[in-house]
């Protein structure tokens, strides 16, 4: 952060801006009409470790532009008609109004509502909802190693990793600092982005020939070897693994406790102020 010292001097370097010529207050570096910009406002604006020059024109920049929009705000205000003011006030008081109570409730909701979901809530949502939840492309459950062609234990760990088997896995696992890269959790559901960036190999175009359920491969490049092992394949425009929803569905069914509490706290509010003769409407 620039320190006042500095930014004294920064404004004493462009001083021959007309802005400094009528200053009124002994911390304002800009005037415009009888509005003053104080020198607290330039706190921070100039990156550590900027030159001179460079800061000069930052600080410049932003007085000008503080300057312009004083002044075309003043113009409006003279040049505008009477019912566009009107209209534009209309509409500023309407967005303090908004800004404001969603902030109230906002933190009445960050209070109270409670973010626990329990597992049979979000299955009960989903199984209501199931069809809401489309695939919106492609979706893949895999395992694959990436490594060295001539790993000299390269059979055994083609056969730990092709059988499925707990210890093997295991196995895998303790010696996985000796792989390029690797996946094992194949009850995993992932798109098929993802499955681009990590086999590279696979495009759009071939992508039938290296995607389908229950296949297993290995696919060589020039010093490597991929083994793969597919486990399951689920295509566009079908309904979403519960598991791979599952972070959707909870934020759903917090949402929707949201707005249900909102919906309270707005009706009980006004039912208070019903009964304490602070609201009523006349006919």
């Amino acid at each position: 952060m620039i320190n006042r010292a500095i930014l004294l001097l920064l404004v004493l370097g462009i001083s021959s801006c007309s802005f400094f010529k009528k200053e009124q207050k002994p911390h304002a570096v800009a005037r415009v009409g009888e509005e003053y910009l104080d020198i607290s406002e330039l706190n921070g604006l100039v990156p550590a470790g900027t030159s001179r020059q460079d800061s000069i024109a930052i600080v410049k920049s932003f007085i000008d532009r503080w300057a312009s929009q004083k002044l075309l705000y003043n113009a409006a205000q003279v040049n505008l008609s009477k019912d566009k003011q009107a209209e534009y006030e209309k509409l500023i008081r309407q967005y303090e109004i908004d800004l404001y109570t969603e902030a109230y409730l906002e933190e009445v909701v960050k209070r109270t509502v409670d973010t626990v979901v329990t597992k049979e809530e979000l299955a009960t949502y989903y199984n209501a909802n199931k069809e809401n939840f489309k695939t919106t492309g492609t979706l893949v459950r895999l395992k694959y190693i990436k490594l060295d062609k001539e790993h000299p234990k390269f059979g055994a760990i083609r056969s730990r990793f092709l059988s499925g088997n707990k210890k093997d896995l295991k196995a895998l696992n303790d010696m996985s600092i000796q792989f390029k890269s690797f996946a094992f959790n194949d009850t995993t559901w992932v798109d098929m982005n993802q499955v681009y960036s990590k086999l590279p190999f696979i495009t759009p175009d071939n992508r039938d020939k290296y995607i389908s359920g229950g296949i297993s491969y290995q696919y060589p490049d020039s010093t490597d070897v991929y083994i793969v092992k597919v486990a399951r394949v689920l295509e566009k425009n079908q309904v979403s693994p519960f598991e791979y929803i599952r972070p959707t569905l909870q934020q759903l069914i917090i949402n929707n406790r949201k707005l249900e509490l909102i919906k309270k706290f707005q009706k009980e509010i006004t039912d208070d102020a019903i009964k304490n003769d602070e609201y009523e409407i006349y006919k």
